[in-house]
């Protein structure tokens, strides 16, 4: 289906009448032509998130509803602006949707009537659980990885041991929503979807930067840290490339798709001998010997954290 519904259009000028702009700028957002929100109706309610006489919680609701309706495009549409309003929304929105209990139950979304219909509803229902992912990780750590301050004196270089520890996890169940998205280049169809692959691009870049410079800081204590923490410290490390892999993945993707990632991304894979000397440093905590690893060896290896963690640093 190409251009406004007609339902679309009865729906515009019902708010228009009842004087509901925000309800009609969403309504002008997900509408039932299969192309991605027009950017004057993201750009009006951007604009209402940093108002302070705009409620949050009707703008929120507003966009919820319209993801109970049977049309994937309008579905997936409004997921699509749920998205971009938390990327470049005032934070209160973010706030708000993290205070929810609930946020998007899609789970057993299917539009069976529509062309493309039940391929695009298994990434709506992925991408749902990506958008609650995210309002989860803000709940549980207050901060949106997506726009926390990097660099050496960053948020993640700078986090003690403990805080650490439990922020790692909390990023790479959120990124794990996001590589679960999972589409093949022939999968990307359509303007929607296409639209949807690209933010979720810039939140994986984003994210991982923050994966990144929180892993780097954790190699850089581990060698300080208590066995307990070691061995949570090595599992994360452990988790982390293997994450890396399914991301070098996902960024194919958008390579054969023609997103240009040269200005964002550059990946290596950490030296074997890296793994090796945290593994000989958490046996000798526990009294086991593995393989001999001279200590003189284990020091020699903290400046290539350093070194390796430039080599994935973004840009």
């Amino acid at each position: 289906m190409s251009g406004q519904s007609l339902t679309d259009r009865i729906a515009a000028a019902h708010h228009s009448m009842t004087g509901s702009a925000i309800s009609k700028a969403v309504c002008k957002a997900t509408t039932h032509e299969v192309s991605a929100p027009k950017k004057k109706h993201l750009d009006y309610l951007i604009h209402c998130t940093n108002e302070l006489n705009v409620s949050i919680p009707h703008l929120a609701d507003t966009l919820l509803e319209r993801t109970a309706t049977n049309s994937w495009i309008v579905v997936f549409k409004a997921l699509i602006t749920t998205h971009h309003l938390m990327m470049y929304g005032n934070e209160r929105l973010m706030q708000y949707l993290a205070s929810r209990n609930t946020l998007f139950n899609l789970n057993n979304f299917l539009d069976k009537a529509a062309l493309q219909g039940y391929n695009m509803s298994t990434f709506i229902r992925r991408y749902s659980r990506y958008l609650n992912e995210k309002a989860m990780s803000y709940r549980l750590a207050a901060v949106d990885f997506t726009k926390m301050k990097r660099g050496a004196d960053g948020v993640m270089r700078t986090m003690n041991t403990e805080k650490l520890i439990k922020t790692l996890p909390i990023i790479q169940t959120q990124l794990d929503a996001l590589l679960d998205f999972q589409p093949n280049s022939n999968e990307l169809t359509n303007g929607v979807i296409n639209t949807a692959f690209m933010l979720l691009f810039k939140d994986s870049i984003r994210i991982f930067a923050a994966y990144n410079e929180g892993v780097i800081n954790m190699l850089e204590k581990y060698f300080d840290m208590k066995k307990n923490q070691c061995k949570e410290a090595l599992e994360i490390y452990k988790t982390f490339l293997n994450r890396m892999t399914k991301l070098s993945e996902f960024l194919k993707v958008a390579e054969r798709v023609g997103i240009d990632q040269g200005d964002y991304l550059d990946l290596a894979q950490a030296p074997t001998s890296l793994l090796e000397a945290l593994e000989q440093h958490l046996a000798s905590l526990d009294g086991r010997k593995l393989k001999d690893l001279s200590t003189g060896t284990q020091y020699l290896l903290l400046p290539q954290i350093s070194t390796y963690g430039s080599i994935i640093a973004l840009v």
